[in-house]
């Protein structure tokens, strides 16, 4: 067994009350695993939409400032006032981030020492640390040959893609819509469609986007910046029949023109008007948010319609542990071709807080999907 350091280093954010962000590397004192939990030496962790929430939260991007000293830096920050609120119950709190990521164990309790030198996949927070304690019932011991890099990103992303699928199902619809779709997330749900036999409608924002798509064998790519956009979607959704979408962009009026396209698409086939519109219910997921502005929706979709959020955590409740385990499994299966992960640079926690690579990895562009390594000097 390698022996357990006494301390090691974890990114951690803070917010204060007076509107002041602060992201340090802090120095922890690393636990020894008691029955049923392993100490993971961590080696990747994705810096994923979801992650920058937390370590960020809403600060103005221009007032960041580097501070500390080049072992132990220091990002300092503003955050406006009117957002505080919002945020009252994290003010104050130092706190650990990262949501998940792959590592070696390098110890373990009693009963589960079996694990010993195996390379696991791990969900939870604190991922942006060297060490970290977890229990054995909560990973997934990686396949033979997998590297942590391989496994880094099996959940959050892979997890989403495949629930999105599972709620088409199980709420009664056959087709799906998605946008931000040459996401990495994207990626995936539409090599999941494919294999699936699911017929899905990609929205993206530029050619190089749609281009990504297509060249994974998608069908049904439509760029929102055409001027034909809306008539596009509506023909899509109709030859489709998708009355699903699941929405990262979240603010301005996209899910309002996704809705009016089925409205429109349902309407084809009517045979008698009815001022109430389409008795079919079409639904808009939330569960992104690029854009932050409100959601704008004018009613233009008859009466059987809804919008709301959705969150994988709550999901995989609902669904609950056998559900999930199989969607799990199922990544695993798939790991290195449904579910393969890119990254654009791997980074030391250290460089995680320099200004240029704060810059570069807050930019949530297409393609570009950086990975912190914990354990990199």
């Amino acid at each position: 067994m390698t022996d357990i350091p006494a301390q090691g280093l974890e990114l951690r954010s803070t917010i204060t009350s007076q509107g002041e962000l602060r992201l340090s590397l802090e120095t922890v004192d690393v636990p020894k695993p008691g029955a049923g939990e392993l100490l993971v030496e961590v080696q990747a962790s994705p810096i994923n939409p979801s992650d920058l929430g937390l370590l960020l939260g809403p600060v103005t991007p221009a007032s960041l400032k580097a501070g500390g000293t080049p072992e132990a830096p220091v990002v300092t920050g503003a955050v406006n006032a009117r957002r505080l609120e919002a945020l009252r119950p994290r003010l104050d709190q130092s706190m650990p981030v990262g949501n998940e990521g792959a590592g070696r164990v390098i110890a373990a309790g009693d009963d589960v020492q079996s694990y010993v030198g195996k390379t696991v996949a791990m969900l939870g927070g604190a991922m942006y640390a060297q060490y970290r304690l977890i229990k054995a019932a909560e990973v997934m011991v990686l396949p033979e040959g997998a590297t942590a890099a391989d496994g880094a990103s099996c959940f959050v992303n892979p997890l989403t893609a495949l629930g999105m699928v599972e709620t088409m199902r199980r709420e009664g619809h056959s087709a799906l819509v998605h946008t931000a779709a040459a996401s990495n997330l994207g990626q995936m749900l539409n090599k999941i469609c494919l294999k699936d036999g699911v017929p899905l409608v990609n929205i993206v924002r530029s050619a190089e986007q749609a281009k990504i798509l297509h060249d994974l064998g998608a069908k049904y790519v439509l760029d929102s910046t055409s001027e034909t956009f809306q008539a596009d979607l509506t023909d899509a959704v109709a030859e489709t029949g998708a009355t699903l979408a699941f929405d990262a962009i979240g603010g301005g009026d996209l899910a309002n023109r996704i809705l009016s396209a089925m409205e429109s698409a349902q309407n084809r086939k009517a045979e008698v008007y009815s001022r109430y519109g389409s008795a079919t219910h079409k639904q808009v997921y939330i569960y992104g948010g690029l854009d932050l502005r409100r959601t704008e929706l004018d009613r233009s979709f008859g009466m059987a319609w809804g919008v709301g959020g959705w969150l994988l955590t709550y999901f995989l409740q609902k669904i609950g542990a056998q559900d999930a385990q199989r969607l799990r499994d199922r990544v695993m299966a798939e790991l290195k071709t449904t579910f393969a992960s890119h990254y654009t640079a791997e980074i030391s926690l250290r460089e995680a807080l320099s200004l240029d690579t704060i810059a570069a990895y807050t930019r949530k562009a297409t393609g570009e999907k950086y990975l912190v390594n914990p354990s990199k000097a």
